[in-house]
């Protein structure tokens, strides 16, 4: 599991790649890479391209991101797999963030 950040150049948007399992056990990886900038000033993506599974508490991480983007700024999942995709729908995260 590994989390890493990289920010736009125009330094509005965040991408936040998340590898492996994305559990508790990178909590604080995965908090540290936002909360690195100003609260509520960037619109984040959280890419699942290389996430192989999720539970429970990575869907409160994600919304403890939202949070801390204020809910002004938009907060988006992309290219998540199948089985990812499924898990989030069936959360209703769907109508919670965009899901690219």
């Amino acid at each position: 599991m590994s989390v890493t950040v990289k920010e736009s150049d125009d330094q509005k948007q965040a991408t936040i790649h998340v590898v492996g399992r994305f559990d508790f056990s990178c909590h604080q990886e995965f908090s540290g890479a936002y909360k690195q900038f100003p609260k509520g000033e960037r619109c984040f993506v959280v890419d699942l391209s290389d996430t192989e599974y999720m539970d429970s508490s990575s869907m409160g991480m994600l919304l403890q991101l939202k949070e801390y983007a204020s809910n002004v700024r938009p907060v988006a999942l992309s290219n998540a797999n199948e089985s990812v995709r499924e898990i989030l729908q069936i959360a209703h995260f769907d109508k919670l963030f965009n899901i690219e």
